[in-house]
């Protein structure tokens, strides 16, 4: 078998969807929708935008930022390229960012720009190989010299998809640890690892194409990155970003969007069943719940059951 028949990177799972179902809604984020075959199209622009930069094959490329259509975007634009995604709890502080700089050998950081003091911060410790700067202006936020806007690479002319071949056992991602013992250490994920993720979860999960989801909580997390985003846009799926677990925004998106899909953790179920909207929005859509990181108390198990019926945990 011709390897191209057979091969199976991060790249092409968006690029087989937006070939299946091009005029589906990929993405949604505030004013942004993107078709599939919209999304396939910028990958690659922001895969010639970096490759402008000296991002290349094996380039390791760190991102501190919250949810967004450009986080999206980045994460396959990078795959395209074969680098590697090393994204960063944006919660860090400065010292702990600037550790994972150094101990990942990222070249490139891409922060969101209400978060550029905190990575300008840790850029200054000098410990790192950090010479490649990208913004997501998403904020209006003031930022310091230095820093290219992601929107540069987003419409980037060059729409021809990049030749890199990529074996299923390089890497795809470093991922890293919470660091609650000691220092935080480096996953690294191949894209067999990846893949092979995507498919368990998509069979345990009971996942399809028909699904519409809301992605509230952070892409910086295997969570909502690994087990459910890219998994749906694996599928085809509808994926509906949030750029934070706000318990107004996410009822509001379920109503808006007819969500069928949602993951929370226990604490985000229970603050979305505390809050005042839940009776007063239209969540009949939802079919499936997921749950995970802590144990969930069986009392909010069936307060779920009995105010959301429809809906299989």
């Amino acid at each position: 078998m011709h390897p191209a028949i057979r091969r199976q990177t991060l790249s092409d799972l968006l690029t087989r969807s937006a070939a299946r179902a091009p005029d589906k809604l990929a993405i949604a984020c505030g004013d942004v929708r993107w078709s599939y075959a919209e999304f396939d199209a910028l990958a690659t622009r922001v895969a010639a935008g970096l490759a402008r930069m000296g991002v290349a094959k094996g380039t390791r490329v760190a991102v501190l930022a919250r949810n967004s259509h450009a986080f999206a975007a980045l994460r396959f634009g990078l795959a395209r390229l074969g680098a590697v995604l090393v994204p960063i709890n944006f919660m860090l502080k400065a010292s702990e960012v600037a550790f994972i700089l150094s101990h990942s050998g990222a070249v490139a950081l891409v922060a969101e720009d209400m978060l550029v003091p905190v990575a300008d911060e840790a850029l200054a410790e000098g410990t790192h190989a950090v010479r490649l700067r990208g913004v997501i202006p998403d904020h209006g936020a003031a930022y310091s010299d230095g820093w290219e806007e992601t929107t540069c690479w987003l419409a980037h002319p060059d729409t021809d998809t990049p030749d890199v071949p990529v074996d299923d056992d390089e890497p795809a991602q470093i991922l890293y640890t919470s660091g609650t013992e000691s220092r935080p250490k480096g996953a690294t994920l191949s894209v067999r690892n990846l893949v092979a993720q995507y498919v368990s979860c998509i069979v345990d999960g009971d996942m399809n194409g028909d699904d519409i989801e809301v992605h509230a909580l952070p892409l910086f997390h295997c969570a909502q990155l690994h087990c459910f985003m890219t998994p749906g846009l694996y599928l085809g799926a509808t994926n509906i970003l949030l750029n934070g677990a706000d318990p107004t925004a996410m009822l509001a998106a379920v109503e808006s969007e007819g969500a069928t899909k949602l993951f929370c953790p226990p604490t985000v179920w229970i603050g979305l069943l505390r809050h005042p909207d839940f009776d007063r929005r239209n969540l009949s859509s939802l079919r499936k719940g997921f749950y995970g990181a802590s144990i969930m108390p069986m009392e909010v198990v069936k307060e779920l059951s009995t105010r959301l019926p429809a809906m299989r945990l």
